[in-house]
């Protein structure tokens, strides 16, 4: 049973629907595979991906072994799915018994899966390369050397060849026209499998960064390709929580812990049921805000169970919802605001918030 201040986490599937075909439209011809890794950023990997496979996705990408177990779970035998973490050592059986698909990314992990596939008939695989990201991938000199060895892929159904973009969010940085080259000389060395090099950012860049494959993850719940608001792009998780409390402040009194707010003014504010325990970000209560009564209203201060927020002489009543994050709160702005990213905003919203999924 909820409870009467408790707050409330709407998950608009609609919305994720618009996004989708939006990316669909950009991605021309790609297949677009949505990544759903990090429980679906938060928001329900299998809600999310149910929804997305009604829209027509056919293939996803998740981080981890368990998380792909699940999603199979959830989704049953028809969808592909890759498991960007590849092959960890002891992985292979349970990865066979999911049906999922490994990206490959280091040498190590390409032994133990040409083991996997002597013993037991084959392994279906994909590869990552690195194009200059240095993170995870290949390098090309390794990518080529697998490409001349037959016995270093014996066995194997590669299935897909991909890298990522570093600076996908940036379409005027160097960087992309660097790792766009570089992929396409990596890409040509395994003619016959399919390519995917663009997330988010990369979808919304040129249609020659698309290849076969595009894999959108933050676009799809309504983050900005370039880390800013996309009017393209709808919200899909809306946070809300109630008024606890109206009350006036006089100038010289003090708000919160170690008095980190100091009203120089009199004023309104209202006390909120919701705070960092919540997922509201602590940091942004410099240059966040809060949705209430058609306006914008500023975050003062950020506690674990509790928020603050200034109404000046706006209508408010106890048990009124405020809107955290949404349609008018943003979510690049509210990252903005925190000084972070709007996937750290999405993956730290809490359980505890009600969950109620919008068909």
């Amino acid at each position: 049973m909820t409870s009467p201040s408790q707050a409330r986490l709407t998950i608009d599937l609609a919305a994720l629907a618009h996004n989708f075909a939006v990316i669909t439209e950009q991605a021309g011809g790609a297949e677009v595979a949505p990544v759903v890794k990090a429980d679906g950023y938060g928001l329900g990997a299998g809600r999310i991906a149910r929804r997305l496979m009604a829209e027509g996705a056919r293939s996803f990408f998740v981080a981890r072994l368990s998380e792909g177990e699940a999603l199979r779970a959830a989704l049953g035998p028809e969808p592909t799915i890759y498991v960007l973490d590849g092959l960890a050592s002891g992985a292979a059986a349970r990865l066979v018994a999911a049906e999922l698909t490994p990206i490959l990314s280091t040498v190590a992990q390409v032994g133990a899966a040409r083991a996997w596939a002597a013993a037991n008939g084959g392994l279906a695989v994909g590869l990552q390369a690195d194009t200059g990201m240095n993170r995870q991938g290949f390098t090309p000199q390794e990518v080529q050397a697998l490409a001349q060895s037959r016995v270093a892929l014996d066995g194997f159904n590669i299935r897909l060849v991909m890298s990522h973009l570093g600076s996908g969010s940036e379409p005027d940085d160097p960087r992309n026209g660097e790792q766009l080259a570089g992929f396409r000389a990596l890409r040509s060395l395994f003619p016959e499998s399919r390519a995917s090099l663009a997330a988010s950012g990369g979808i919304f860049l040129d249609p020659d960064y698309h290849f076969d494959m595009v894999r959108p993850g933050i676009s799809l719940y309504g983050g900005g390709p370039r880390e800013i608001p996309d009017p393209r792009l709808r919200a899909v998780a809306r946070l809300t929580a109630p008024i606890l409390d109206v009350r006036g402040l006089r100038p010289g009194d003090r708000v919160g812990y170690g008095s980190s707010f100091t009203a120089h003014r009199p004023m309104r504010i209202a006390v909120v049921g919701a705070g960092y325990a919540d997922g509201v970000i602590r940091a942004a209560k410099v240059g966040g805000h809060a949705w209430l009564a058609g306006a914008l209203r500023p975050l003062v201060v950020v506690t674990m169970d509790l928020l603050v927020i200034e109404i000046g002489d706006a209508p408010a009543e106890v048990g009124e919802h405020v809107e955290l994050l949404g349609p008018n709160v943003l979510l690049d702005e509210l990252a903005a605001a925190a000084g972070t990213v709007a996937h750290e905003v999405l993956v730290r919203l809490s359980t505890r918030a009600e969950r109620v999924y919008l068909d």
